[in-house]
């Protein structure tokens, strides 16, 4: 182990679940002899809570600030979840880890023991994801859907006070890391919603240039398995992106043969209406980033074939309007 010059100083945004990420990759460090101290960043995702994220501009709503702080050497290492991290990072930053995936699922937290099946055709379920939104819609064309930001604990008051709601959708690794997997009602089937790519995983930022945070955070955390999977869904995603936020699910499985690696990999993108939608299946073998991240782009190209550059097409315009003042 290269001993840090000065305890390694890791960035997070304040909120109870990015504080629990956080805590848990400072106890593996410190498993390791690393000393480590939090430091504490709010970003513009946390600050601007009035709006419902399609709304904001770029697509770093949760990370700008911790990237900013790190560029400047202020932190050494950023703990995100995977699914928060633009798909291309800035210049002089680069992912030193991935692991610890919890469910990826999405889990329909709902009051007085509702479940998927037993939701009113016409029920409200509150979301500020458009991914969660078109496939809500896609699957059950007669809910109504409202808006909701916040973190997890806001989320769930939210739905307490709201007795015209019915349910909210969150992601299941933020509630079971928060001890609140009691409250999910259902955790929704991929065929209902696929998740964001590199949803449940960690990932850890470092400098490019910062070879003892990047070892550090590496041995620390880096899972291989993880990394090829969250590999290929981000690699679909990429090639979907386009510069705007799109309803793109991805879920990539791994499969451990005698001699080599299988990755197997779902995409799923869906109209903001959700009358439209295509949807695919790759797999192939993959030992390395590089071949995952090929399958996930290969797969983004079948979905465009049939039919998901048509479907992003009218995304994009609807994002290119303007957007009027409240």
């Amino acid at each position: 182990m290269t001993p840090a010059l000065h305890p390694l100083r890791i960035g997070t945004r304040a909120s109870a679940l990015a504080v629990w990420q956080t805590e848990r990759v400072r106890a593996r460090l410190a498993e390791l002899g690393y000393a480590t101290e939090r430091v504490e960043i709010r970003t513009t995702g946390d600050v601007v809570q009035e709006l419902p994220l399609s709304r904001l501009g770029g697509r770093a709503f949760f990370t700008k600030q911790l990237d900013d702080a790190m560029l400047e050497g202020r932190i050494d290492i950023a703990v995100h979840s995977l699914k928060d991290l633009p798909t291309e990072l800035p210049a002089g930053i680069t992912l030193g880890a991935v692991g610890l995936r919890e469910d990826a699922h999405d889990a329909l937290v709902a009051r007085e023991g509702l479940q998927w099946s037993t939701l009113p055709k016409t029920a409200v379920i509150a979301t500020s994801s458009q991914r969660r939104r078109a496939q809500l819609l896609r699957a059950s064309p007669d809910l109504r859907l409202s808006d909701i930001r916040g973190n997890v604990d806001t989320r769930l008051e939210k739905l307490e006070r709201r007795t015209d709601w019915s349910a909210i959708v969150l992601a299941a690794a933020g509630l079971i890391r928060l001890g609140l997997g009691a409250r999910i009602s259902e955790s929704l089937p991929f065929e209902v919603m696929l998740p964001a790519p590199g949803q449940g995983a960690l990932a850890a930022t470092v400098r490019v240039d910062d070879r003892v945070s990047g070892e550090a955070v590496h041995r620390a955390l880096h899972d291989e398995a993880t990394a090829l999977a969250v590999s290929a869904e981000r690699a679909l995603l990429r090639r979907l992106e386009g510069g705007c936020q799109v309803p793109v699910g991805a879920h990539a499985t791994i499969e451990r043969q005698a001699d080599r690696t299988i990755v197997e990999l779902w995409g799923r993108v869906v109209a903001l209406d959700g009358k439209a939608s295509v949807e695919g299946r790759r797999s192939g073998p993959a030992t390395t980033v590089e071949e995952a991240d090929a399958l996930g782009a290969a797969l983004a190209e079948d979905l465009l074939i049939e039919g998901a550059e048509n479907i992003l097409r009218s995304i994009r315009d609807v994002a290119a309007q303007p957007i009027p003042e409240p």
